[in-house]
């Protein structure tokens, strides 16, 4: 018996949809849902993907998020807008926020859009991704539920605080990157565990404090963050902005009242948005970074960030997407 099944986008959009809908999800928001997971798996960007539905469907179930929530959008500043996620999940609140936050970006040159209380589950490069396409660069950070040992310490203190940046290109598409400020993402680890798989002997320490390779023990202990002090200190920027800065929950606060279903916690997230025709030249800024991404080019070997994602979603439309077998039966367990 096959290890994977074989699906085209379409039958995934499919199937994810059913099962929020089944589990308490009304049709904006598992539409949102769906755009994102599915996108996620069409990259290639397999730890983001359907791979993430059971932690949606458990907070469904336990009451923790609304799955019919109406996010609310305003503007609270010339060049700052918000978003009530209602304490629903993100992609819906994104979508509609994103609209104001170019809004505001092209108007004012600068722009930034709060999320609050929302339960982000996704990679934050989909986000980037869609200011990027109006022509302006951006930056987004949330933080999560204590996954990360800060530097020096032994204990969960950070979530894996994320950053996503892009940059629009001339007839390319644009350079996006989305990282942990820990040494590995959570889903990765994840995965490694679920697959029987090692991780490198920096990714994280056990109970005890102990480095180790083993993905389980390091879910049960802590993660740790890339580059020792200076991934730290970037976690902890991350935590203020994105939680200090817009009003939100730091990760320990998230944890202490997180009900540990496995689905996201509660917080917030932030994206500025920046309009690079209205800091430097107007006609040569575009051209002048094509010229830099020229240079780094010459060097062999080097490679912009998001490039395999691209080359993803190109054949992904044809092809499909093969996903575990055991996820393909939970998830059709989950939509009966």
């Amino acid at each position: 018996m096959s290890d994977t099944v074989h699906l085209s986008l379409d039958d995934l959009r499919d199937l994810i949809k059913r099962c929020l809908t089944r589990n308490g999800c009304d049709d904006a928001n598992a539409d949102a849902i769906v755009n994102n997971m599915a996108w996620a798996d069409a990259n290639a960007a397999t730890s983001h993907g359907i791979f993430r539905l059971p932690g949606y469907v458990a907070s469904l179930k336990s009451g923790k998020v609304d799955g019919k929530a109406a996010p609310d959008v305003s503007v609270i500043a010339p060049a700052v807008a918000r978003v009530d996620g209602k304490g629903g999940f993100a992609p819906l609140a994104l979508e509609r926020g994103i609209g104001k936050l170019v809004e505001l970006a092209k108007a004012q040159g600068i722009a930034a859009l709060s999320l609050n209380n929302i339960h982000h589950f996704a990679a934050l490069w989909p986000e980037v991704e869609k200011v990027v396409e109006h022509d302006l660069c951006a930056l987004a950070v949330t933080a999560a539920s204590p996954m990360v040992a800060p530097a020096g310490g032994t204990k969960p203190f950070f979530g894996t605080n994320p950053i996503a940046f892009g940059w629009p290109r001339k007839d390319q598409p644009p350079v996006v990157f989305d990282m942990a400020t820990a040494r590995m993402a959570r889903g990765e680890i994840m995965i490694a565990a679920r697959d029987g798989h090692t991780v490198p002997d920096d990714a994280g320490i056990d109970e005890n404090g102990n480095p180790t390779t083993d993905p389980n023990e390091i879910l049960k202990g802590a993660q740790l963050p890339f580059g020792g002090y200076k991934g730290s200190a970037i976690s902890m920027m991350v935590e203020l902005l994105a939680g200090g800065l817009i009003g939100d929950l730091f990760s320990y606060e998230s944890g202490a009242i997180d009900n540990k279903d496995g689905g996201p916690p509660r917080g917030g997230e932030l994206i500025l948005a920046m309009d690079p025709a209205r800091f430097g030249n107007p006609d040569t800024w575009l051209d002048h970074s094509e010229d830099f991404f020229a240079e780094l080019a010459k060097q062999s070997g080097a490679r912009l960030p998001g490039s395999r994602r691209h080359k993803a979603r190109l054949s992904t439309p044809e092809t499909g997407v093969d996903i575990p077998k055991t996820l393909y039966d939970k998830v059709l367990e989950l939509s009966d």
